[in-house]
């Protein structure tokens, strides 16, 4: 199993430092990989888990203000990289073509894309699931060999679960794994949107997920080795 833990815009440098401490003790049979802040990807301190960022440029360098190179990235030490979040995609308005770009960047430089894709409860409702993801994973991997689309871990995150604590259906989550599987066959599924220590045994039973990106549930080590705990089947 991976387990990714997304920290989003959250903890300070002496937060971090303390939180980091407290991931070096979990205890768990999965691939931990954690995305930090880029301002806390160097206070990072090589350990058993994988270090990952959040976002990366769709350009190797240049006049581009603010922005983070996959270049830059794996001199960090980063191994893998979020792109396509929803939160990205809404408040900064990522477009499809754009995140092609950075899947091909970090593709590049030796980094593993997490990609996220995910419907809108509208587009759910409207029974459109299959079209969105279709269109989100066809235009990002467009051009990439069968090896390159191998390498890429894909995230579903159905938008209208995250950080609501509503998940969908067992059936749901499996007919969509299956769908995507269809496309990358050979690329790990990762489930996100509101997983937590209190729903893992559900989502255990859905046999095609191949881990877990998580977001709230990142920032909490207590909770976290709880559900890791019942991931691993100790508790």
């Amino acid at each position: 199993m991976i387990v990714a833990l997304n920290n989003k815009s959250n903890l300070s440098k002496e937060e971090f430092i303390t939180y980091q401490e407290k991931l070096g003790k979990l205890e768990t049979n999965s691939k931990m990989i954690v995305c930090p802040t880029f301002l806390n990807i160097n206070l990072w301190q090589p350990n058993k888990i994988f270090l990952g960022a959040q976002n990366v440029s769709t350009e190797n360098e240049g006049a581009f203000t603010g922005e983070v190179s996959a270049i830059d990235l794996k001199a960090s030490g980063v191994e893998y990289c979020i792109i396509g979040h929803s939160e990205r995609r809404e408040y900064q308005k990522e477009s499809l073509e754009g995140i092609h770009k950075k899947l091909m960047k970090l593709l590049e430089n030796e980094i593993t894309p997490i990609l996220c894709i995910g419907e809108t409860k509208e587009e759910r409702e409207e029974k459109k699931v299959e079209q969105v993801l279709k269109e989100e994973l066809k235009t990002a991997i467009d051009t990439l060999t069968e090896e390159e689309k191998a390498k890429i871990i894909v995230a579903y995150e159905p938008i209208w679960s995250i950080g609501t604590g509503i998940i969908p259906t067992m059936e749901e989550i499996e007919e969509v794994f299956r769908f995507i599987k269809q496309i990358l066959p050979n690329s790990s599924i990762l489930y996100g949107g509101s997983a937590n220590e209190k729903n893992i045994d559900l989502l255990k039973t859905v046999s095609l997920i191949d881990g877990y990106l998580l977001g709230g549930l990142s920032l909490k080590p207590e909770e976290l080795q709880i559900f890791l705990k019942k991931l691993d089947g100790r508790e």
